[in-house]
């Protein structure tokens, strides 16, 4: 490479080459260029027209317009993004002079770093994906509620690409027994009252726990992401199961609790829920979970039972916005994208 005026040999190691003016050069190397590399923080602080550099925070070449940093067209690369990823809870019954069961939470699924997933289990791996590709995203709705000594129905999935969580499972009515409650669906479901008592519904492996047993006055609470529902007493229904929190919108929110149970006979007593989950109620018509948050719907003694809360997706990554879809909204060098209903993220 020839330089205009004289320069220091680029030869001798640790000599910083700043030649004044280079002339046009052909290049027929076949190892490499190095360019250099850094997070966005570590861009030049005075740039000028035409720099290019390799952007670590952004895993992307990068040059300099004269007015801002852009990205250079790409196709087909792929990164990394934290989900959460919940489903609809399931729906209670409503049943009379028994205890009524809570309906479970919605399964929960959680891969941000130091957080859970729903039944203990620990965060998984982030997912990688492509860019350009488009993803459905589908909100689990929540378990309709049961009329008249009717059992609540389970709540639908929710997913965003290869992850499913499982809806919850919806309280059985007050004739059921152990064997016909919805076992095997996330968080399970809070047994109804039955002349013997029952089990509760069994919860789905790192999605939710197990629903809550009963006696014949006295429900047992939904099972929630992070908690298994209350065993119902006499004239007491259980409290549905604890759910689960996350900061992946950069703010700590506990979703996928458990539906909480009535009760009936003499001062009765109906279960607490929280984390959007329905609390049960002696009589009336029963609390529904919260909308996207996965919660359990909650017992009645009378009416209509509690349906179950709709699921949510979310998913960030780290650095400015590159996809497409949901609601878009950033913290902490994180780009945000919330699902409340089912859509399409492009990646």
């Amino acid at each position: 490479m020839s330089y205009i005026g004289s320069q220091p040999s680029p030869n001798i190691a640790g000599v910083s080459v700043t030649p004044t003016g280079v002339s046009d050069q052909s290049n027929s190397s076949t190892g490499y260029f190095d360019l250099p590399a850094g997070t966005t923080a570590q861009r030049p602080g005075t740039p000028v027209t035409g720099m290019i550099r390799y952007n670590t925070t952004e895993s992307q070449y990068e040059v300099y317009s004269g007015s801002e940093w852009k990205f250079f067209a790409q196709t087909g690369y792929l990164y990394s993004v934290e989900y959460l990823v919940i489903a609809g809870g399931g729906g209670s019954n409503s049943t009379s002079n028994n205890g009524t069961g809570g309906g479970g939470a919605g399964g929960y699924r959680c891969s941000v770093t130091g957080e859970s997933s729903g039944g203990g289990g620990s965060a998984e791996s982030a997912l990688s994906i492509n860019s350009g590709t488009a993803y459905t995203v589908t909100i689990g709705a929540g378990g309709a509620a049961g009329i008249s000594n009717d059992r609540g129905a389970n709540g639908s999935n929710s997913v965003f690409s290869s992850i499913t969580s499982t809806g919850g499972g919806g309280a059985p009515f007050s004739g059921a027994v152990a064997g016909t409650i919805n076992n095997g669906f996330s968080g399970g479901s809070g047994s109804g009252g039955t002349g013997s008592g029952g089990s509760g519904g069994a919860g789905t492996a790192n999605q939710g726990y197990a629903g809550g047993g009963s006696v014949t006055t006295g429900g047992g609470g939904g099972g929630g992401a992070g908690g298994v529902g209350g065993t119902g007493s006499t004239n007491t229904g259980g409290n549905g199961g604890a759910g689960v929190s996350s900061s992946i919108t950069g703010t700590s929110v506990a979703r996928g609790g458990g539906g909480g149970a009535n009760a009936y006979g003499g001062s009765p007593v109906a279960g607490t829920a929280t984390a959007g989950g329905g609390a049960g109620i002696v009589s009336g018509t029963g609390n529904s979970g919260t909308a996207n948050t996965g919660g359990g719907g909650g017992g009645t003694n009378s009416g209509t039972g509690g349906a179950g809360g709709s699921g949510v997706v979310i998913i960030r990554y780290l650095g400015t916005q590159r996809g497409t879809g949901g609601t878009v909204t950033s913290s902490g060098g994180y780009t945000i994208h919330t699902f409340t209903s089912s859509g399409t993220y492009t990646a």
